[in-house]
């Protein structure tokens, strides 16, 4: 069996992926299913997913800039008129050649030319969309597809026909859930075994940063403001982001003192082991409010403060935070409210109040769909061996 995904390239759509692909191996042991991948060429997906044995294929693929400028012009021209008929039939091309048994697209502008070239040679499509509010890639691939999981729930996900849709919520790593015990993770179960593994003090209430997978410099800009004062009542596991680390790192050690170093924790990117044992310690997770981040956070019960990107395509992240904080499991605050004082005196709020902390974790757990992977997998599975 031969199962293709595509999408666009960002750790939102690669981790869904690597988790579904990992259940559809549980399910079908004996099975010998073999996994591709084919997308825009994206350094951090590609070693990702060929650790997970999946086969990784890149092709052009051209995008619709909203922002118009002088330079965006013409690479959308550019775009249109060369990437795009070049991607469809490099597309095409893998197609032929792999023969996939199915489709999977997470969405994305890189997944248009997979999909509509896999639905000339007669593939079976599936979608999954995570935000609240599809992606204009999603909106026009659904008229091709068979179903389409969503993350949230069917009334609160608009566009797409509720006849194809199945909310099953935002595929989730079990790894990061307990659910398998990966070596460096396997004395982790409990808060003060991953704070010994991490070299938290556990004087102070644990607050993990999470800017999406390259970081966000805005919210890096934010605590750096605060940072001292920040540090004198909490202690910060800050996942940087690659691209911005050494300067912001450097910007850091600047501005603390020496007595309160040792409870700040940077990291550039923390990878899934370390990740698990973030989670595990942290009270309290301030994040970006992507689809991927917003599941994670709810399986794992966290108290959380959502950040939304402010560009993000058709506002999706205002939308999904709003959504996912409904119930009271997170406070959102929009980039245009988030002042460095104002930040931090609703931290100290949410830390002065236990009961209030308390319920926003027991909501979270309440909105959370940590099967999400197995359902779709089980789901796939069923569907090949019809």
């Amino acid at each position: 069996m031969k199962i293709l995904f595509t999408g666009g390239g960002t750790a939102g759509h690669i981790f869904p992926i690597i988790a579904l692909s990992r259940e559809i191996k549980k399910i079908n042991s004996r099975e010998n299913f073999q996994f591709f991948y084919v997308g825009p060429k994206d350094s951090f997906a590609k070693t990702l997913l060929s650790q997970e044995g999946i086969i990784v294929k890149t092709i052009f693929a051209g995008k619709i800039r909203r922002y118009l400028n002088f330079k965006s012009f013409f690479q959308n021209i550019f775009d249109a008129l060369f990437k795009v008929p070049v991607g469809f039939f490099q597309a095409l091309y893998y197609n032929f050649v792999i023969s996939p048994d199915l489709i999977f697209s997470k969405g994305g502008y890189g997944s248009l030319p997979v999909v509509l070239s896999g639905w000339l040679l007669l593939t079976p499509i599936f979608l999954h969309e995570s935000d609240a509010t599809p992606g204009l890639a999603n909106r026009w691939l659904s008229k091709f597809s068979l179903e389409i999981f969503v993350s949230f729930p069917v009334e609160k996900t608009g566009y797409f026909s509720p006849k194809k849709m199945i909310s099953v919520g935002n595929p989730v790593r079990s790894e990061l859930l307990g659910e398998e015990k990966p070596a460096f993770a396997k004395a982790s179960a409990g808060k003060e075994k991953a704070g010994e593994l991490l070299k938290l003090t556990g004087g102070k209430p644990t607050i993990l940063v999470l800017g999406g997978s390259q970081g966000s410099q805005r919210i890096n800009d934010i605590l750096l403001l605060i940072l001292p004062e920040l540090l004198l009542n909490f202690e910060l596991i800050h996942q940087i982001g690659q691209k911005n680390f050494k300067e912001t790192e450097a910007e850091a050690r600047t501005v603390i003192d020496k007595g309160l170093a040792k409870h700040y924790h940077p990291y550039p990117f923390l990878d899934e082991e370390k990740l698990k044992l973030a989670f595990a310690a942290a009270d309290m997770v301030i994040s970006r409010a992507g689809s991927g981040s917003i599941f994670e956070i709810s399986a794992l019960g966290k108290p959380s403060i959502l950040i939304p990107l402010r560009e993000s395509a058709q506002n999706h992240q205002v939308k999904n935070a709003y959504t996912y904080s409904k119930n009271g499991a997170s406070l959102v605050i929009e980039e245009a409210n988030l002042s460095p004082h104002f930040f931090l005196e609703r931290l100290k709020y949410l830390f002065s109040n236990s009961e209030k902390l308390k319920e926003m974790g027991e909501q979270a757990l309440a909105f959370s769909k940590p099967q999400a992977a197995k359902i779709i997998a089980e789901y796939i599975v069923e569907y090949l061996n019809k």
